[in-house]
């Protein structure tokens, strides 16, 4: 079963169908006792990143995400989700994130020729051997919405980069932990390829 957390971040339905169309079992949810026990635990989300994080707080979230991340329970966060495991955001001064990776959460700069926010189809530079994009080609497309990007710590756990403006972290994955900052359940077959990867582990 996998359980995705409900903190009143929108984009959950979308993620439920995806999953669903893969015949994956699901609840949405914010009780404690289905998150860690589900076997497999997805954060999605949009929105900003100082209200998710109150509302994570509000919820008594917080503590069983880290909960779960200590337990090694597969985690997905996708989107705002992977923002919000990491330490902190230019979006929301002095607010911290969840800190289960270390790196900031920082502003596209501006560009001349670009939109932001960054919303389209972007390719991604895939490292080899990532279990999160097992059988998908470096150079697949998948589909971006987001203002602020992710520059994690340890260059290790980057599963793959694009660029846009800047170079973007666009997915990370070590030990347990996975996270998108674009949006599988809207990337088309590449998309739903990643998440079969990931309930398949």
């Amino acid at each position: 079963m996998v359980a995705i957390i409900d903190y009143d971040a929108g984009n959950l339905k979308s993620v439920e169908k995806a999953l669903d169309f893969l015949g994956q079992r699901t609840v949405i949810t914010r009780d404690r006792r289905e998150i860690l026990g589900a076997d497999k635990i997805i954060l999605p989300g949009v929105g900003a990143f100082g209200d998710a994080m109150g509302r994570l707080s509000q919820y008594g979230l917080v503590e069983v995400i880290r909960q779960a991340a200590e337990e090694k329970i597969p985690f997905l966060g996708i989107c705002l989700g992977l923002q919000l495991m990491f330490e902190s955001s230019e979006e929301s001064q002095g607010v911290r994130g969840l800190g289960l990776l270390k790196g900031r959460i920082l502003k596209i700069p501006p560009c001349l020729g670009l939109k932001i926010p960054h919303m389209g189809w972007n390719s991604l530079d895939i490292r080899p051997g990532s279990r999160l994009f097992a059988g998908i080609p470096s150079g697949a497309y998948v589909y971006f919405v987001h203002s602020y990007y992710l520059r994690a710590e340890d260059e290790a756990v980057v599963a793959a980069s694009t660029e846009y403006s800047t170079h973007i972290h666009g997915a990370v994955e070590t030990g347990n932990l996975f996270a998108c900052q674009f949006h599988p359940e809207k990337s088309g077959d590449v998309g739903l390829k990643i998440l079969k990867n990931f309930v398949e582990m």
